[in-house]
């Protein structure tokens, strides 16, 4: 309307003063609401070209969306696993920071996970004392191997060493079943030597590998315990939190409400998500201005800049399925995506995350006239381009005053 009323300000004002003062002509009797057409035709012409080219030209170049939110995510409170809850720490809308219980679940078998982990290692420490024992006892065998293996040694070469002698002292089989004697002496040293070893390996691999084992099993279950109590992971506020002492959660169903964040990238409050018609992907770069206005923010005018402009279209996004892609299902074309960032610190203050705003942006050839590069009907026609920005400013802070207005008495809420 406003892009109208100037428009024919040049136009159909100018063919009306000709018609009145030049040719005598006035309103009522010459012009009249059925002969308007007919004597004021060359400024109604001029008018609706003029007006459409107007538009097109602001729309192009200063592109305008309704899509533009500061949109936050939310974290859903899940355990793990699944379980009844014992107690609830919190309350719905509490604020939370980061390590705040929130809510423990009762697990009689995480509990008997525990104690018999600890049996377990009460165990092997009651088997080591039996292998102190059993080595024990092997030394002392091995002792007593030792002692008659050396006595059988010591008569086995004493009666060697008679025999060598002649003269009949000691008869060649008498020697012969001490060299057995001897023989099985050495072989009973050499078990009890194993056996030692043996009792020696079990106190310092086996039983120590047995322990570590069971220790390991005890952390782990001491952890799936600690798990049955489900904590804050970021600082946020607690939404749609109704859980109460009795009730089931289960990870695969159903969550016990979610968090907000309060502060960061994920809050809301840093940017604002826009997204534009597909005609303004070569007009919005990084670092175009832009300004905004919200419901929940009324009157209120806030200069932002593009952070960020997403590389895809997400209607043209796939995903393998059983049925082959029909693209004229995908008739409705989507937008591009915005990051706008405040121009100055503070910009968001008083905005609720999710409210509804409108944006535009404005295009700023204001270095490329500068750099001399341009013919200068370029240079005229962008300069004209930058001019009518203003025209779009006007109607953004136009919107301003009329969105509450809108909102409250023409949309029937």
């Amino acid at each position: 309307m406003l892009e109208v009323i100037l428009c024919s300000l040049i136009t159909i004002l100018p063919d009306y003063l000709f018609r009145k003062y030049r040719q005598g002509k006035t309103w009522g009797k010459e012009i009249t609401f059925f002969t308007m057409w007919y004597e004021l035709r060359w400024g109604i012409s001029a008018c609706a070209i003029l007006s459409i080219s107007l538009v097109t030209l602001i729309f192009y170049y200063h592109p305008s969306t309704t899509n533009a939110s500061p949109m936050f995510r939310t974290v859903s409170i899940m355990p793990e696993k699944s379980g009844r809850v014992q107690h609830v720490f919190v309350e719905n809308h509490q604020k939370v920071r980061a390590g705040t219980a929130i809510f423990s679940m009762y697990d009689e078998s995480q509990l008997a996970a525990i104690e018999q982990a600890e049996a377990n290692i009460k165990q092997v420490e009651a088997e080591f004392s039996t292998a102190y024992a059993q080595l024990a006892i092997a030394i002392s065998n091995v002792e007593k191997a030792n002692s008659t293996y050396m006595r059988s040694k010591n008569e086995y070469d004493r009666k060697k060493q008679l025999s060598l002698k002649g003269n009949n002292i000691i008869s060649e089989s008498e020697v012969q079943k001490m060299a057995d004697t001897l023989a099985m002496n050495k072989a009973s040293l050499s078990v009890s030597l194993a056996n030692q070893a043996s009792a020696q390996g079990v106190i310092e691999n086996i039983l120590p590998a047995k322990k570590s084992s069971a220790i390991e099993v005890l952390e782990s279950a001491i952890v799936d315990e600690g798990k049955r109590t489900v904590y804050a992971h970021i600082d946020g506020e607690l939404q749609q939190f109704a859980l109460q002492p009795g009730d089931f959660v289960n990870p695969m169903i159903r969550s016990a409400g979610m968090i907000v964040p309060s502060a960061g990238e994920a809050s809301g409050k840093e940017a604002v998500q826009a997204g534009f018609n597909q005609l303004a992907a070569n007009v919005i770069k990084v670092g175009t201005f832009a300004e905004i206005t919200c419901l929940s923010k009324p009157f209120t005018i806030i200069p932002m800049k593009v952070d960020s402009v997403q590389s895809v279209i997400a209607t043209g996004q796939v995903r393998t399925n059983e049925t082959l892609l029909d693209v004229q299902e995908r008739a409705r074309p989507g937008t591009l995506t915005v990051r706008l960032v405040p121009l100055y610190e503070g910009g968001l203050e008083g905005i609720i995350p999710g409210t509804k705003c409108v944006a535009n942006a404005y295009s700023y050839h204001h270095e490329l006239i500068a750099s001399g590069k341009l013919s200068t009907s370029k240079t005229i026609y962008l300069h004209m381009v930058d001019a009518v920005g203003v025209v779009h400013a006007i109607i953004l802070r136009m919107q301003a005053l009329l969105l509450p207005v809108k909102v409250l008495v023409f949309s029937g809420h």
